[in-house]
């Protein structure tokens, strides 16, 4: 299970989940610089390497692997892994290099662990995307599973940088699932465009005061154009006093199936 640390509640769900289905986990645990630019929060991003320690030794994990910078990109390192247009559009055309940086440590951490199964939530659903594609171009025998998004109890999807958030701005952060929540009733009300379904995002989400990066709509399974009679993905992701989120939901029409994905409201931000 590759993580960046700053353990929460959903990096302890799938833990338990990996626990519960495999004989031996292995945990990781790495800040990577190559998936921030410049301007990103790269030296504020939370880091307490001895409390993960602690959560992942109460769910019986086997081996926490928290490698330096050096460890991870020796000198000479020089190859990176272009993810195509998976990497495109959403986050990666707001953060150019981003999905470089990922494909590229995930390659890495597979190479190096070798593991049958590794495990990733869908809070980051064009992430997931992005490593499905480099695992199945590169023919790297791995599994992955997939897990619903862990919230809040007001629906904000549980993330590392919650915890930069002032009292204030976190109450505020709840607009995004707000918008996201609004946009899920109009489309099992029978609304299907793209255009008035992130309307609803937008004004929700505005009038919380959040920087809308962006809202988009998009196909569930290729991350290509949205069309009516195939599920989509409602993207979003805005600053909340500079602390970046990001969140989506899975929408599913009737009789249609996303695989890995349910089908009951809100859960794990499907609907």
């Amino acid at each position: 299970m590759p993580t960046m640390g700053a353990f929460h509640d959903g990096h302890l769900s799938l833990m338990r989940t990996a626990r519960s289905e495999c004989d031996v986990v292995l945990v990781s645990l790495f800040v990577n610089p190559t998936q921030f630019g410049p301007d990103e929060d790269y030296h504020r991003y939370p880091r307490d390497e001895s409390e993960d320690a602690s959560l992942a030794s109460d769910i019986a994990i086997d081996f926490l692997f928290a490698p330096s910078n050096e460890e991870m990109y020796p000198p000479g390192f020089a190859c990176v892994i272009d993810p195509g247009p998976a990497g495109q559009g959403l986050c990666g055309a707001h953060r150019p290099g981003h999905f470089t940086g990922v494909a590229t440590v995930v390659a890495r951490l597979l190479g190096i662990v070798a593991p049958d199964v590794t495990y990733f939530g869908l809070k980051d659903f064009q992430q997931v995307a992005v490593v499905r594609r480099v695992v199945a171009d590169l023919a790297i025998p791995v599994e992955i599973r997939a897990l619903s998004t862990v919230r809040e109890p007001d629906g904000l999807a549980m993330s590392s940088r919650n915890r930069l958030l002032e009292p204030e701005a976190r109450e505020r952060a709840a607009a995004l699932f707000a918008g996201l929540r609004g946009a899920v009733e109009r489309y099992a009300e029978g609304e299907r465009s793209p255009a008035r379904l992130t309307a609803v995002v937008r004004s929700i989400v505005g009038e919380a005061g959040l920087d809308l990066e962006y809202v988009d709509v998009r196909d569930a399974e290729t991350l290509g154009s949205y069309t009516p009679e195939r599920s989509a993905v409602l993207a979003i992701a805005a600053r909340v006093d500079g602390t970046r989120l990001i969140d989506n939901v899975v929408l599913v029409p009737s009789g249609n199936v996303v695989p890995g994905r349910v089908s009951r409201p809100w859960a794990g931000g499907t609907a």
